[in-house]
Formats: C-alpha cells, structure tokens, sequence
C-alpha cells in the first residue's frame, strides 16, 4: 500500500510538477568573529566572484545591525530588461546580526525577490535569473551551509503576491513625485539624502548611464517611527531586506508601498504584530516623498 501511494506522488510530481515554495533570506553561518571581520571577508569572496559593493550601514544606528549592499554588471543587466522598476532587484544584501557574543549573517534570497519583483514581467530570461541566483548562492558557500529562514510564500504566487485581500501589488507603486526632468529628480534627491532629509541616510545610489535610471538605499533613522521603531517588532533577523529603496525612472520617482514591501520580506508576520506597525507604511511614504521634493 505504502508502496503504491509513493508510486502516485511520484506520477503526480512528474506529470504535474510540484509547488516550490521560497523563503526570503539564507542564513549563511553564525560566528565568534566581529561583525567587521566576518563583513571584510564576505567583501573579498564578493569582489573574487564578480560583484562590487555599493554601500553599507549600521541599521537603526545599531552596532549590532549591519548591512552591506551589492550588485554585478550582469545583474544590473539583467534588470533593465524589466521595464516597470525591474531595477529595484538589482542590489542585494547581506545582512549582520550580533546577539549575545555571536554574529549571524545572512542574505536576502535572489530568487525571491527576483520573482517578486520580475516574475510578471519574465519572458525567457529563467535561466539567467537563476544563474545569477546560484552564483550568489556559490559565493557564500564558503562561509556555511544555506539555511531557509523568514517564512515561505510559494514560488508560483511570488509574481502577484499581496499580503491579504485590499492591500498593495508590486504593480500598484507609492507615486512620490514627477520631475521636468531626470537630471532635476537626480539633482533634487541627491541633495535631501546629503542633507538628511527626514532623519534619513543615503546607503547607496546606483545609476544606469544613459538609462534615466537610478536606485537610491534609504536608512529610516529617526528614532520615533524608523528602523529603531518598527523593526524589533515585526524582526530584526530579518535586516537583509533594509535599506528601503527609491526608484527614479524617466522623471518619475516612486517607491514600493509598505503594505506590500514589509509583507514580502516578512511573510509570516501576524495580523496582530501588522497592526503594531500600522503607521509604518504612511511614515516611510512621507518620508519618501519628502526625499523627492524641494
């Protein structure tokens, strides 16, 4: 009997394909070492395998939340072949943690956010997602075994995901402002980050020459209502997800809504810890917004 129902989910798993299901971080090792040695190595086995760092922080200006940011040519390639904000996905992260003497890193899972942010938008490019995910997944092989961690959400559901029935699509973007130009929204931006607009921070900018194109990484520092405020309680294991992200397409900036952001980065969060966060979306859009204007 056993024999024959193995035989049954064998058939059904070859005929009909099995539902994949992604978590969105790998915890890559826990670690004696500080977190600016384990981050200095983790810099070199990148650099060895192709990608640059473009920016890193202490979370919440917390000595104990780290994040260093990344990216490559072929990713950054890779995401302008996907026009409605395909260039959010290319930056990844690799997230510190230190917790009673040891230091946990991880990092954001490509793959995940690859379907979440171009699975609508995929047209035969699978293989080069996945290359790219897996040479992510090689570079870190060094430090530890990859272990899922975060919640899962199936694979096949990442490309319309929405936390619940109401809330925000990847497709339904926080519209922060339109510009005459993108050299002005370039120019605009880049001044309130050097000033610290909002209690905000500038991690990284990535600009796509000749694109009219630019990704901005946005520390929310102000100590009432940003990363000290909202990440104790929904995780902060979760901090390879951070910072948050403008996006100046043409002359358009806009910014993935929290509603839909925090969802996907932690998609086991309750209703219960969403609604001790239920500021949180509104804060990070006007600060945003602020960001984008003069």
């Amino acid at each position: 009997m056993k024999r024959n129902l193995l035989l049954l989910v064998l058939v059904f798993s070859t005929f009909f394909g099995v539902s994949q299901e992604l978590s969105p971080y790998f915890k890559i090792t826990e670690t004696d070492s500080e977190i600016s040695v384990i981050n200095t190595q983790i810099k070199e086995a990148l650099s060895q395998n192709g990608f640059f760092v473009i920016g890193e922080y202490a979370v919440a200006k917390n000595e104990n939340l780290f994040v260093t940011c990344f990216t490559s040519n072929e990713l950054k390639d890779l995401s302008l072949q996907f026009k409605d904000r395909g260039a959010l996905a290319s930056v990844l992260k690799v997230g510190f943690v230190k917790k009673d003497g040891k230091t946990t890193v991880s990092i954001l899972n490509p793959e995940y956010m690859f379907m979440a942010y171009w699975g609508e938008q995929l047209k035969g490019q699978e293989d080069q997602l996945m290359a790219i995910s897996n040479k992510v997944k090689a570079t870190f092989s060094g430090f530890g075994e990859a272990e899922a961690f975060g919640g899962t959400v199936e694979k096949d559901d990442l490309a319309d995901y929405h936390y619940m029935m109401m809330m925000p699509y990847f497709d339904d973007p926080d519209e922060l402002n339109e510009f005459d130009s993108f050299e002005e929204g370039l120019a605009t931006i880049r001044k309130n980050l050097e000033a610290g607009k909002g209690n905000t921070v500038k991690v990284y900018e990535q600009i796509f020459e000749g694109k009219e194109i630019a990704i901005f990484g946005v520390g929310l520092l102000d100590t009432e209502d940003g990363e000290s405020h909202f990440l104790p309680i929904i995780g902060e294991d979760h901090v390879a997800n951070m910072p948050y992200e403008i996006i100046l397409q043409g002359k358009e900036a806009s910014s993935l809504p929290g509603k839909y952001r925090i969802a996907l980065f932690w998609p086991s969060l309750t209703m219960g810890q969403f609604m001790k966060i239920n500021s949180t979306p509104g804060y990070i859009k006007d600060v945003m917004e602020g960001l984008t204007e003069d």
